[in-house]
């Protein structure tokens, strides 16, 4: 890693200690608040440090989306079967290389884990949204937020929405709401969150443990000696030199996602004592043509005028096989009678045209490309047909009837924005592990300072961030307790 380690701490060197706790969880989000609160529920004498002001990190940005299946309350109540071995063989599928112990757990947990979430204090909304959406509109608790439906996984899986909304409207925010019922939870338990203070190095001893964290707040610093570190505290796409050293596609042009703590840190600090990494040059990157989703119906086309992907794909899915075509220029094409324009032009319109070669020469396409692809899709999508990427029958439709649109899919032209999935490699009860995968003695990592369970930016699904890092948080947390 190019990005400069923190200096690690023995812990021979230290004199004083300001605290001996059992556990410390290093972030306050969603991840670090699950593996606190587990690992308070367990006995365990807790102390939880966070950077900022306030407790949610990037967690209080996200929508709200717990990617959860196997037969939740909310599946049944919307009449939606799904089991944990239905959705296991999806996340492997979709994994480009999956970890099967780690899918197998999620998987098998899941329901327990909607449980335990509602047993927070609040209860997803027992109502189903059936179009395709970023992100519901409303209040509504479930809907498809990857690609189930898409080919080739529908054939690998049985298709279930498990996309599960925390009941607050609009696109960010969400999450928050399950951060300050954490939040509750810890101060029910008594255990402390120390706001504004964070952790700068790692304490080891002699045998190779790690004991302890050196914190820091304001001018004041310290050590704090415990049995076991958690750390959840966020990825690295703020931080310029590791974006440019593993993702550097995300480099100039999309927007990030995340908060100013997403330095990397976390997982600099598990590298600093030897924690492998996995999965650090997979971003999630998305510019989404929908909603509406008319426009699903239209040709996605490269610049040479050939079609890439099937256009029904998850959003992600869509925007990573952009930014594989020459030069990552990309168009969709939509006929007058599927022609609608977006309420969010994240993608934004060029123009019309009276003919498809009046469109391949303003668009620079080579003559004749996109007027093949165009008859090519059209004849099939009269039969219901997609033999090139087995786009969904509900989605085809013959794009015959002039003047015809085009939307700039581009990277740099579409507002692309995207967040990093790769970190620390972990066992499935969240121990850090090194590139041999063996584990460090009381370390452990959770949330997006962790290898992303769905790493591959293509086969990710809305709410395995949530829906994960608070899953395996709490096994961290368990795990972290019993040492």
């Amino acid at each position: 890693m190019k990005a400069e380690l923190p200096d690690v701490v023995a812990a021979s060197t230290v004199d004083e200690w300001t605290d001996e706790v059992d556990v410390v969880v290093v972030g306050c989000g969603v991840s670090g608040g699950s593996a606190a609160v587990e690992a308070a529920t367990a006995g365990a004498r807790v102390l939880v440090l966070e950077r900022a002001a306030v407790a949610g990190g990037t967690s209080s940005m996200a929508g709200g989306h717990f990617y959860l299946g196997g037969g939740t309350a909310v599946q049944k109540a919307t009449g939606h079967e799904d089991s944990a071995e239905e959705m296991e063989k999806y996340l492997l599928a979709i994994s480009k290389e999956p970890e099967p112990e780690k899918i197998h757990a999620y998987c098998q947990g899941s329901v327990e884990h909607f449980e335990w979430l509602e047993a927070l204090g609040f209860e997803f909304e027992r109502t189903y949204y059936p179009e395709k959406a970023v992100i519901q509109p409303g209040t509504q608790g479930l809907m498809f937020t990857g690609n189930e439906k898409v080919w080739p996984f529908c054939e690998q899986a049985i298709p279930a929405p498990r996309g599960h909304k925390v009941p607050v409207k609009g696109d960010t925010g969400g999450a928050g709401m399950v951060v300050d019922l954490l939040v509750k939870r810890l101060a029910d338990l008594g255990t402390e969150v120390r706001y504004e203070t964070g952790a700068r190095n790692l304490v080891v001893d002699e045998h190779g443990e790690i004991v302890g964290v050196r914190w820091k707040r304001l001018q004041d610093t310290g050590f704090i000696k415990a049995k076991a570190v958690i750390i959840a505290a966020g990825g690295f796409v703020m931080n310029e030199t590791m974006v440019a050293e593993f993702v550097p596609e995300m480099a100039e042009k999309p927007y990030t996602l995340g908060s100013t703590y997403d330095d990397g840190l976390g997982i600099r600090l598990g590298a600093s004592v030897g924690g492998g990494l996995k999965h650090m040059d997979e971003p999630f990157v998305t510019a989404p043509i929908y909603p509406p989703s008319i426009l699903i119906t239209g040709l996605a086309v490269n610049k040479e005028g050939r079609r890439f992907v099937s256009e029904d794909s998850y959003h992600s899915r869509t925007s990573a096989f952009v930014l594989e075509q020459p030069d990552a220029v990309a168009y969709l094409i939509v006929d007058e009678s599927h022609m609608e324009m977006p309420d969010i032009p994240l993608v934004p319109f060029i123009d019309g045209w009276e003919t498809i070669g009046e469109m391949e020469s303003a668009l620079g396409i080579p003559e004749g490309n996109l007027q093949a692809s165009m008859d090519r899709y059209n004849e099939y999508a009269a039969r219901g047909e997609d033999p090139d990427f087995g786009k969904r029958p509900n989605w085809l439709a013959p794009q015959d009837k002039g003047p015809w649109a085009a939307f700039d899919m581009s990277l740099g032209k579409a507002i692309y924005a995207g967040f990093t999935m790769g970190g620390l490699a972990t066992s499935v009860d969240g121990e850090v592990l090194t590139e041999s995968g063996t584990a460090i003695p009381g370390l452990y990592a959770a949330g997006a300072g962790a290898a992303n369970l769905a790493q591959d930016g293509k086969g990710y699904a809305s709410g395995t961030q949530l829906g994960e890092g608070s899953f395996f948080g709490r096994r961290a947390g368990r795990h972290a307790a019993a040492r």
